[in-house]
């Protein structure tokens, strides 16, 4: 299937590492000009060398902090300078799940909260906001919001609010730029092999006190391919819904975590 996204203008936050890399790569080798977006300036232009190549269009590297309104404004100005417009806009900049212990109810602090939906809800929003006008006066336009399966899940209050709000604002997004030609959807994955899963493996086993081997069991048995999705992966259905070939898709949460166990979602 041809997406037709060569020649698309994209923005990926998050790009750095993980999954937002790994949809940059995959839209630039589906013809796309892609501009990663990160913090780290040297961590982003060393992902912008790696994304180099992959395709025929253009690659920049514009680092920026989603948390601060002004340079995601500035970001998005630049991009649209360098690239000529912004056509697609994959929101991953956040901090992945399980980053660090999960609070109990008494521990837990406003700030806990506070820093989630400062970085993830209100983050995805800014960049959004910014790149909606240049969508709607071109007639077209996708935004894909990488939230979580977390969302169905009450094994973390905060991981859960989070990526519910993600949800939520993508369904009103799509309800309000829709009809003028921008579909956004969210993408929920799971427990995704990126950098991060060796080095949490090992720190689990060593934990435990089993060894790696079975504590990769043990997560590969939480889905219904019996192994966890890697970030290709879940970049390959990034990819459709940030295509033209996925008009019907919008508002809607798309899982992509390998299937979820004895769950029904309707």
């Amino acid at each position: 299937m041809d997406l037709q996204l060569g020649g698309k203008r994209a923005i990926v936050t998050g790009a750095s590492r993980g999954i937002g890399l790994a949809v940059a790569t995959t839209l630039a080798a589906e013809g796309a000009d892609v501009a990663l977006v990160a913090r780290d300036a040297a961590a982003l232009e060393r992902a912008a060398a790696q994304v180099e190549g992959a395709g025929p269009g253009r690659v920049v590297a514009v680092p920026a902090d989603t948390a601060d309104d002004a340079a995601v404004r500035a970001m998005v100005a630049t991009v649209a300078d360098r690239l000529g417009g912004v056509d697609v806009l994959v929101n991953a900049a956040a901090r992945p799940a399980g980053a660090g212990p999960l609070p109990a109810l008494d521990e837990l602090t406003d700030d806990d909260v506070r820093v989630e939906l400062e970085t993830k809800l209100l983050g995805y929003l800014r960049c959004a906001r910014a790149v909606a006008p240049l969508m709607t006066a071109q007639g077209w336009g996708r935004i894909v919001n990488i939230s979580g399966l977390n969302a169905r899940k009450s094994t973390s209050l905060v991981g859960s609010v989070r990526n519910v709000a993600v949800a939520s604002m993508t369904a009103a997004l799509a309800q309000e730029l829709g009809p003028r030609g921008v579909n956004v959807t969210v993408v929920h994955p799971g427990l995704t092999v990126t950098e991060r899963i060796p080095g949490m493996i090992a720190d689990r086993a060593s934990d435990r006190g089993v060894d790696e081997a079975t504590v990769r069991a043990e997560l590969d048995a939480t889905t219904t391919i019996g192994r966890m999705t890697t970030a290709q992966e879940v970049a390959d259905v990034v990819a459709f819904l940030a295509s033209p070939r996925s008009v019907a898709v919008n508002g809607d949460a798309v899982a992509a975590g390998g299937g979820s166990p004895g769950t029904v979602h309707y």
